[in-house]
Order: structure tokens, then C-alpha cells, then sequence
């Protein structure tokens, strides 16, 4: 039995998804709030628009902060290809399920050209919008995050929520990684046989209770710590001339959206 694992193994184990949340740039000197208000209200804008000069100038815009915050390019390209795996199955149907005129047939099912406009500007709409949250929001640290909600008056409740929901999935993969090293210096290697179903079985089960115990372990930590159901903000989030300039910016880039919109004559 081979007892230790091949440095292909150990790089595939240790190597799990990270965020993208390191890097300096100027997006990443903002203040959090400022960013999350840029998302919000870019995102609102998008998905009013309708004509495809503005769907693609604002897919630009989207792409050009990127660049500015200097986000891996091909990781970043391709989480964004993995949010279009969501949709691509709407997208696909939508020409064979809107009616218009005909533009193909495939195996005798006509596909309509507004079916097939409509396709277009729902994946522009959602991937300019995708691609700027990952940019302004996907980029900081989860306590940042939270901390900028909270100054935004966001409800404690689903702030606290948010916090843990992306701290234990962190705990449960950390404790997934462990457990698949473990059975890899067992040799097990998965099949479509009974004791890889047993053995996958065990693994949820194990996580499950693991997960409960270290739960456990964290709320007696944090109520030792004074824990009242309160989280307190120790940063004092205050904005900057560079908030403001980025402010204008995103300003006038919604106004050039709708300008183009209005210029097509589809602005409602």
C-alpha cells in the first residue's frame, strides 16, 4: 500500500478556492462603504438598461475596474464563467421559448431572433453586474465587509449572519481538507463501489460532528470573551477625498449609462 502521497496529491489538497481578496490598488484604498454603494446602485442601473450600447459600455466599465484593481485576470475570468454555468441553460431555451420571427431550427424547434437578443442582454446584464460585485465587494475581507454593513445601518441580525455563514464554511472546509488527507494516506481512492459510498458516508458524518464540536468549542470561547449577541465595531470607518473623486466617477458613468440609453430611445 502507498502510505504517502505524491506531490500532485498534496498540491491538489492544499490547494482550495481562496477569495480574491488581497492586492493593493486604488479600489482596495476605498472605504468599504463607498464601494458597496457604487455596487448597489451599478447594479440597479444595469439591470434598467436595455439597449446594447449601454449593456456593453457598462460591461467595459466593469472590465476597466477590474483592471484597476488589479485582479487576476484568468482566476477572475473564470469564477465569472462559472457564474454564467448558472444561466446558460436560460439563456440556450430563451431563443426556442420567445416568440418573434423565426431565426434557425434545430430538430424542428424554431428559434425566435428576440429569443435570441433577449439571451444577449440578460448575459451582458449579468456579467457587467457580476463582474463589478466581485470587483467592489468580492475584494475585501469578510470583516470589512461586515463592519462597512454595519455602519450602513444594515439589521445586526443578518450582518451577524453573513460573518458566520462565511467564517464556518471556512471552519467546515478546513475541517474537509483534513479529513480527505487522512483518507488519502489510508490509499483510499474513490470508486463506484460500495465501500466508496460507506467511506463517503463516513467522511459527511464525521464532518458534521466535528463541525458541532468546534461550534461548540467557538461559542464557549466568545461567550468567555463577553459575547452578548452584539458584535462591537472597533474601526471608525470615515471618508476621504478619494471617496468623494470615486463618488463623481461612478457618478458619471451612471449618468453616461442612461445617456446612452436615452439616446436609443429605450429609456422608459
Amino acid at each position: 500500500m502507498n502510505h504517502i502521497l505524491s506531490a500532485e496529491e498534496k498540491a491538489r489538497i492544499g490547494n482550495s478556492p481562496k477569495p480574491i481578496t488581497g492586492g493593493q490598488s486604488a479600489i482596495h484604498d476605498l472605504d468599504p462603504r463607498a464601494r458597496i454603494i457604487a455596487a448597489c446602485l451599478f447594479a440597479v442601473a444595469v439591470v434598467s438598461l436595455q439597449s446594447f450600447p449601454a449593456l456593453i459600455l457598462a460591461l467595459l466599465a466593469s472590465l476597466l475596474t477590474m483592471g484597476t484593481a488589479r485582479m487576476p485576470v484568468g482566476r477572475t475570468l473564470r469564477r465569472m464563467l462559472m457564474m454564467d454555468g448558472f444561466i446558460i441553460f436560460m439563456l440556450v431555451l430563451l431563443p426556442f421559448t420567445t416568440p418573434g420571427e423565426i431565426a434557425f431550427t434545430l430538430a424542428g424547434f424554431p428559434a425566435s431572433w428576440e429569443g435570441i437578443l433577449r439571451a444577449c442582454e440578460i448575459g451582458l446584464k449579468a456579467n457587467a453586474v457580476i463582474l463589478a460585485l466581485m470587483t467592489l465587494v468580492g475584494t475585501m475581507e469578510s470583516v470589512a465587509l461586515g463592519h462597512a454593513l454595519s455602519h450602513l445601518r444594515v439589521p445586526d441580525t443578518l450582518v451577524h449572519l453573513m460573518l458566520f455563514t462565511v467564517r464556518y464554511i471556512e471552519v467546515l472546509n478546513d475541517e474537509y481538507r483534513r479529513l480527505r488527507v487522512a483518507m488519502k494516506a489510508r490509499n483510499f481512492r474513490p470508486g463506484n463501489n460500495r465501500h466508496t459510498y460507506r467511506s463517503i458516508g463516513y467522511l459527511l458524518g464525521m464532518l458534521l460532528v466535528r463541525a458541532l464540536e468546534r461550534s461548540e468549542r467557538i461559542l464557549q470561547a466568545m461567550k468567555c470573551r463577553g459575547f452578548n449577541g452584539r458584535l462591537h465595531l472597533l474601526d471608525d470607518m470615515q471618508y476621504r477625498r478619494d471617496d468623494l473623486v470615486f463618488a463623481l466617477i461612478v457618478g458619471a458613468l451612471l449618468v453616461a449609462l442612461f445617456f446612452v440609453e436615452f439616446s436609443n430611445g429605450t429609456l422608459l
